[in-house]
């Protein structure tokens, strides 16, 4: 082990680094997979939610055009709201949540065109 002092915005660290050499390291376990980020697909961008909640007010629906920017929805999270933001531009093609819905994280909330 190698120990090593590292700064970080002003914050000293010491950290300890353990050197390999020569094996290969056997592959770790597979962790549990994230929730994949929304990203462009042939049917739909999917608009998911970031956290577990409560759904307060959903603001578009199906058909409607949209900016990005707009806030799609008010999700509650521990006392707090959270806007959920319109990505890009486009159309809403469906909403999939409804207000005073409790969502999990990666709930699909709706889906842009």
């Amino acid at each position: 082990m190698k120990k090593y002092r590292v700064t970080v915005n002003g914050t000293v660290y010491e950290v300890e680094l353990e050197e390999i050499t020569g094996a290969v390291p056997a592959a770790p376990a597979a962790a549990p997979a994230a929730p994949a980020p929304a990203a462009p697909a042939g049917d739909g961008e999917k608009i998911t939610s970031p956290m577990p909640g409560t759904i307060l007010s959903v603001n578009v629906a199906p058909g409607q055009s949209v900016r990005k920017g707009d806030v799609l929805m008010v999700l509650e999270a521990m006392k707090m709201e959270n806007e959920i933001m319109c990505p890009r531009d486009g159309v809403v093609s469906s909403v999939q949540a409804a207000k005073g819905a409790a969502v999990e994280s990666g709930t699909l909330l709706c889906v842009l065109q």
